[in-house]
């Protein structure tokens, strides 16, 4: 009996512990009560986010984005340059609050992550010398192909070419390096990188096209942690707002606009992903 009357004071004393421990706030309270948003961006990819060869501040297209994100919960961005392999691990890890930083949408990441609206949609392209400018993705079966570790234009060369054996590389200049030197048959980004590279070095021994044909065409969103309603339904009405506004049209302007060295015409919307047509990579 004097168990029994141990046990269930137990029970009271801590019934009366949870009554009064307090709730935990969701993520969108604590952004807000702090006044701060972390915003993963990346550490040195122009034209997405990148230090200013002056003021060696962070700018680009992301930076932007993460400010007008910010601006519009009513808080400050904090910039946290990331690795492109470390964008979904940071993230998960709660070291960042969102993740900005040309993130594509994929099978894979939707199981760890949660995604935004679309705000754009991209293209992941082959680059090649140009003696192989007029080959078609076919042509490379079976061949080496470089990219970015960690990017979906790694996971695109398995799925748009036959045999492709994707080589791996810590960022996106040391991809490129690679096809310079001949060690890979083409290297894979994003189309509108791809655009300046070929650019910049158009009229040189190491001149490079790009081929016809996409390798993948992609969403990018903001990545956002799993079970967040409150901050997914923020982010998603800011986007929104900054569409409506034409503030998002600016900023991709700015970036990869016409006027700009990519040379883009940005024809999307912000748009849930669930409506977009494409093929999803794993």
């Amino acid at each position: 009996m004097q168990v029994k009357k141990i046990f269930a004071g137990m029970l009271v004393v801590g019934g009366a512990v949870a009554s009064i421990a307090p709730a935990h706030a969701d993520q969108l309270a604590d952004i807000k009560g702090r006044g701060e948003l972390s915003c993963g961006v990346y550490s040195n990819v122009e034209p997405f986010s990148y230090p200013n060869a002056q003021t060696r501040q962070l700018e680009g297209m992301d930076v932007d984005l993460c400010n007008a994100v910010a601006k519009q919960l009513g808080v400050k961005a904090k910039l946290e340059p990331l690795a492109v392999e470390a964008r979904i691990p940071q993230l998960k890890l709660g070291r960042v609050d969102i993740v900005v930083a040309n993130l594509a949408y994929t099978k894979t990441r939707a199981t760890q992550i949660a995604f935004s609206d679309s705000y754009y949609s991209t293209k992941e392209v082959l680059v090649v010398k140009k003696a192989d400018a007029s080959k078609k993705l076919t042509d490379f079966a079976g061949q080496k192909i470089s990219a970015a570790d960690g990017s979906t234009s790694a996971q695109s060369i398995p799925i748009s070419i036959k045999d492709g054996q994707a080589v791996t590389f810590h960022d996106t200049s040391s991809a490129f390096l690679a096809l310079e030197q001949n060690k890979v048959k083409g290297f894979v980004t994003n189309q509108m990188t791809a655009t300046k590279i070929a650019k910049q070095v158009d009229g040189t021994d190491g001149a490079v096209a790009i081929a016809s044909e996409p390798m993948l065409i992609e969403p990018i969103a903001v990545g956002l942690r799993q079970n967040e309603p409150a901050m997914l339904s923020a982010v998603n009405k800011a986007l929104a707002s900054m569409e409506q506004s034409g503030e998002m049209s600016g900023i991709f302007d700015k970036w990869l606009g016409p006027k700009t060295p990519y040379g883009l015409t940005r024809t999307d919307k912000v748009t849930p992903i669930d409506q977009l047509k494409f093929t999803p990579v794993s």
